[in-house]
């Protein structure tokens, strides 16, 4: 053991023994958060608008406080982007985190003094725990590399403001940025191809034993570091790898494929990150579930999906969701984002502690005919077909095909990317379909009532979805292809990949 895994030791045990008494007492921490979050924003432009000092309970926050999304917090937003004080939350953010968003263009997310510990706390110790429930600590020794946007930083109106990977690469201890990878004179590069190349030249000869990213672009890392070696499996590069930390995409349809490329299996940690906070992470080695990160200055709100559009939808506290329901995720911050939609849908697998797997987006379903179709269901079904049929996927993404060109019968369209082919894709897309009506009682009805008809799938070129991103702009960094999507846009587009 080298002398970091040896120093931080007590430190990680001390984290597992905190986090154990913190998902013990999830529900008290919840309501204690409410009252001090609504206590401290009671002076803001924000929390006097929506008479703050009213409010004594989680009852009369719903009543005060509607859900918005980010175009309709927008005008307090800008306000803070503007640099004016005490909008949101007291005084100034500390960073503005910006995005993309959908309508909105940009998106600038505040993160205060107070948040920061939620962001940059939570990652640390979601490592830490793994580290102390396996007893590996063997990868604080050697090389980490985080596959990420630039950490390049700007200021608007004084406040500094980048992608929340950059900002969190300025954040990152000294004692591990010692250890860390790829250069910054690396990382700020923008054309994420010409980056990979530097990435692989600076890392292929070190001790990497720690790498994280989200998997599509970890894939693309992996592949060039095997063109450039001439290796047959990443260990072969790296033989001491032993944990892949990742988060944003369902792993599950990437990992026969990842574990091929690595050539074997190794320890692999699911976090759950955003730009509005650091929701949840795997605290227990290989078990499938997020554990809610309850005591991180964030209060939830939970929203039954089928409900989100409707006039008056049920707000649900911590304490009052129930197992398998699909909620749409709702949060109130002490960066200053109150009854915020994240866009996220959550379904607990347990309550007793409070762990939960990220189901889809809200706006990313199928329900062009009342189906309402999510992202966990096309995952697991999928996924559930590869294993059956021995097939490697690339990449996919599922629309809605209202008028078929070839007449007939609605139906979805699967664009999938293989990487081993079936050997029948008419057996193949029977096995999906099937069992996506074994999950989906609407979408059954409609396959049983001949509304829809089974889906379909169509194949595309080798790197189909590699350009289609490059294309939009959107290669590399943290950019993710939507699974679904209730138009035809990405369906368009991917028309010049598709294979003869």
């Amino acid at each position: 053991m080298g002398i970091r895994s040896l120093l931080v030791k007590p430190f990680a045990k001390w984290t597992q023994k905190r986090i154990q008494w913190d998902k013990q007492h999830a529900v008290e921490f919840q309501k204690k958060i409410l009252k001090d979050n609504l206590q401290r924003a009671s002076k803001t432009s924000f929390g006097k608008d929506h008479h703050f000092d009213r409010i004594k309970n989680h009852k009369d926050f719903k009543k005060a406080i509607p859900i918005r999304d980010y175009e309709e917090l927008r005008p307090y937003i800008d306000r803070v982007v503007a640099a004016e004080e005490n909008i949101l939350w007291p005084g100034r953010p500390r960073y503005l985190a910006k995005t993309s968003g959908t309508t909105s263009g940009a998106k600038y997310i505040p993160i205060t003094t107070e948040s920061l510990p939620n962001h940059f706390g939570t990652a640390r110790n979601a490592v830490f725990n793994f580290a102390a429930s396996t007893g590996d600590f063997s990868f604080m020794d050697g090389k980490m590399i985080f596959l990420s946007g630039s950490p390049e930083l700007t200021k608007t109106n004084g406040i500094l403001t980048g992608r929340l990977s950059g900002i969190s690469n300025h954040l990152i201890p000294s004692w591990v940025k010692m250890n860390q990878m790829p250069s910054y004179k690396t990382n700020i590069i923008e054309d994420w191809e010409a980056k990979l190349d530097k990435i692989v030249a600076e890392t292929l000869r070190k001790d990497m034993r720690l790498i994280s990213g989200i998997p599509p672009w970890v894939q693309m890392y992996f592949e060039r570091l095997l063109e450039v070696t001439g290796k047959s499996n990443i260990l072969e590069v790296f033989p001491n790898f032993s944990l892949f930390v990742y988060g944003g995409v369902n792993y599950e349809p990437y990992r026969q494929i990842m574990e091929k490329y690595i050539g074997g299996s190794v320890h692999s940690l699911e976090t759950y990150p955003a730009s509005e906070g650091f929701f949840g992470f795997q605290d227990i080695p290989g078990d499938p579930g997020l554990l809610l990160n309850a005591n991180s200055g964030i209060f939830y709100e939970f929203v039954p999906l089928r409900e989100l559009d409707t006039p008056n939808p049920t707000r649900l506290s911590l304490e009052e969701v129930e197992p398998g329901q699909d909620y749409a995720l709702i949060i109130s911050s002490n960066a200053g984002l109150w009854a915020y939609n994240v866009g996220d849908t959550v379904r607990f697998i347990s309550t007793e502690p409070y762990r939960m797997v990220v189901s889809g987006r809200t706006k990313n379903y199928i329900s062009a005919f009342g189906e309402h179709v999510i992202a966990k269901e096309v995952e697991e079904s999928i996924n559930a077909a590869m294993q059956e049929f021995n097939v490697e996927v690339v990449e996919f993404t599922v629309a809605p095909q209202v008028n078929p060109p070839e007449g007939g019968t609605p139906y979805h369209e699967w664009f999938i990317e293989f990487s081993t082919e079936p050997p029948s894709i008419e057996k193949f897309s029977a096995y999906i379909d099937e069992a996506m009506v074994d999950q989906n009682i609407y979408y059954k009805d409609l396959i049983k009532g001949k509304i829809l008809k089974p889906l379909k799938i169509t194949k595309l070129q080798a790197g189909a979805f590699r350009n289609y991103m490059k294309s939009q702009g959107k290669l590399g960094g943290q950019n993710k292809v939507p699974r679904l999507s209730n138009n035809r846009e990405i369906a368009d587009s991917l028309q010049p990949f598709i294979a003869s």
